[in-house]
């Protein structure tokens, strides 16, 4: 008869036998999950640690993906709010905070844009996101690009699109398109008709027959803009773009600049840039090739950021290439 240490003794043994078993259906489990095979031999120890290791990996990198897939869908603001010190008449509340604003003279301050009504205090806490309001955007030329364009619900601003659409439809084998400068008084009643008249300002041959006042026109409300096409933000990048020297390195560089631009910037810019290069392809009769375009757009379309003379004077020449290499490249490029 088996004595009471022998039946602990197998009775242990059972116990380590089901739970060697139990670990290799456990592996066995991981491995096919990961996409490996196993022996069936039992593995070593020394594997089963590293596997270990690696499923964990695995479930981390996937929580991570998740948590940055969370992020991305989080709201991306591209339009801050114009806020002016307000004097409101009669009560008013805070739109952010919702308390009362106290006092008899500038309670507040108000979003020349889009009408919010807020403390001063609490503008430094309001999101970005604000959406302009057609009633309170009174004007086409010296708007924030960003600002016009919402307030319109359009992809650009509506001048570049109506200057260019007449531009090309009568203009693109007139000799020095772009150099050449129309009567300064024609182009100040352009630039009226559009502040008055929004979209349904007329450019036509009837109103104007010199397309070199419409062109005129385009280039200043380049230059009226508070922040020009090619915003200050993103003006170094563009200029140490243009001083790369390797061409397909440059044209990266240039790409990476691009991304810099807020969406309704690169958008003008690009419906730009494809014009000029339309207007490259008729040379022949316009004289105007790509360096020529870079010269009269170099400096209309980036100025530099508070530089001094010296520094803003040697920019002139990258800001010119810059442009060049936009018409040249716009099909790779945009």
């Amino acid at each position: 008869m088996p004595s009471r240490e022998s039946y602990v003794l197998r009775k242990e043994e059972k116990s380590l036998v089901h739970k060697a078993k139990a670990e290799g259906k456990e592996q066995g489990i991981v491995a096919a999950a990961l996409g490996m095979k196993m022996s069936p031999q039992k593995p070593p120890a020394t594997l089963w640690q590293p596997l270990k290791l690696f499923a964990y990996s695995q479930l981390t990198s996937l929580v991570r993906r998740a948590t940055l897939k969370e992020s991305e869908r989080a709201p991306k603001y591209e339009k801050v709010h114009n806020f002016k010190v307000h004097t409101f008449r009669g009560p008013h509340w805070c739109e952010y905070c919702a308390n009362f604003m106290w006092g008899l003279i500038a309670q507040g301050v108000k979003c020349a844009d889009c009408g919010l009504n807020v403390h001063k205090q609490c503008s430094k806490m309001v999101p970005n996101d604000c959406k302009p309001d057609l009633k309170h955007v009174k004007k086409v030329y010296s708007c924030d690009l960003t600002t016009l364009v919402k307030a319109h619900n359009a992809k650009r601003p509506m001048v570049v699109d109506m200057c260019i659409r007449e531009i090309e439809s009568r203009g693109l084998k007139s000799e020095g398109l772009y150099r050449i400068s129309g009567f300064s008084d024609l182009i100040e009643d352009v630039k009226l008709s559009f502040d008055r008249d929004g979209e349904k300002a007329d450019i036509s041959v009837n109103f104007y027959e010199d397309i070199n006042v419409i062109t005129g026109a385009l280039k200043l409300y380049f230059r009226d803009l508070p922040i020009p096409v090619i915003t200050y933000d993103a003006y170094p990048r563009f200029i140490e773009a243009a001083k790369v020297t390797d061409p397909d390195e440059r044209l990266e560089a240039l790409h990476e600049a691009l991304k810099l631009l807020p969406p309704a910037h690169c958008e003008t810019l690009r419906y730009l840039m494809a014009h000029l290069k339309r207007v490259t392809q008729n040379e022949k009769d316009n004289l105007m090739n790509s360096e020529n375009l870079g010269i009269v757009f170099g400096p209309t379309l980036m100025r530099a950021p508070d530089l001094d003379a010296m520094t803003a004077l040697n920019d002139i020449r990258y800001q010119r290439q810059v442009v060049e290499l936009l018409i040249k490249n716009e099909d790779i490029l945009f």
